[in-house]
């Protein structure tokens, strides 16, 4: 299932990223959204969701979730 569909407040692990833009996969990589990295939904927005990566927090579009397997 991909981020989207993420339950908030979960943990969940990364199985990869599914894109076939080469920024977007830099982007997500320089966030510290790769395989194998544990990843929480804290909140899902109208135009996106709030995530937890790496004791970050950013606001990323409903493109990058879709793009992010879980």
């Amino acid at each position: 299932m991909t981020l989207r569909e993420a339950e908030e407040g979960k943990e969940y692990i990364i199985l990869g990223i599914e894109t076939d833009d080469e920024e977007l996969d830099a982007f997500l990589f320089s966030l510290g959204c790769y395989a194998g990295e544990p990843i929480t939904v804290i909140a899902h927005r109208k135009a996106g969701s709030v995530i937890s990566v790496k004791d970050a927090r950013y606001s990323i579009d409903n493109q990058l979730a879709e793009a992010i397997r879980i």
